[in-house]
């Protein structure tokens, strides 16, 4: 199985067909391509998988969207609704997760030894996952992936409007549950 990483890290060289868009290039094969698709979208998918599911879960499911969307490239026929398409392909991968996970889980060895979240931290993501969709993902794009607000909505297609209105008023909410939370 291909690791996407190492997909990027075979991308360092110059591109040969620059004026192609890089969808183009990577659906013609172009591993330079693929790399810098992966690098533009990576916080993206990340984001949308933190919204979603556990966090340890999270980095070897950014690694799945994308080693999906490089065997399924073939399929998508507009280079310009990669974004959306990617975006579709994490959501359905979260949507899998739940559907074929138990609710219970083992502690590995490995977990022991890892420094877990902030119990604040914690707290603060579970009560931005409780949000509606559209309040949630943008919330998880610009505080935990750092993303713009132009960032968030050239990656996921959202109008740069619905993104300033999403974290509006997801800031909003977000900060009542928040109180509501310490006040009790």
């Amino acid at each position: 199985m291909e690791n996407v990483i190492a997909l990027y890290a075979l991308a360092r060289r110059p591109d040969e067909h620059p004026e192609r868009s890089l969808v183009e290039q990577a659906r013609d094969g172009s591993s330079t391509a693929f790399g810098e698709l992966y690098q533009q979208y990576v916080r993206m998918v990340h984001g949308l998988l933190l919204a979603r599911v556990p966090h340890s879960e999270v980095d070897d499911m950014v690694q799945d969207v994308f080693l999906q969307a490089f065997r399924r490239l073939s399929s998508l026929k507009d280079g310009a609704a990669f974004p959306g398409w990617l975006a579709a392909i994490a959501r359905n991968l979260a949507v899998d997760y739940h559907r074929r996970t138990p609710k219970t889980a083992e502690i590995e060895e490995t977990m022991l030894r890892q420094m877990p979240p902030a119990p604040e931290a914690l707290g603060v993501l579970e009560t931005i996952r409780s949000m509606p969709d559209a309040y949630r993902e943008t919330l998880i794009l610009r505080l935990v992936e750092g993303m713009t607000g132009p960032e968030i909505s050239a990656q996921t297609g959202l109008t740069p409007d619905s993104v300033r209105v999403n974290l509006h008023r997801g800031m909003k909410m977000l900060r009542e549950k928040l109180e509501g939370r310490t006040a009790q």
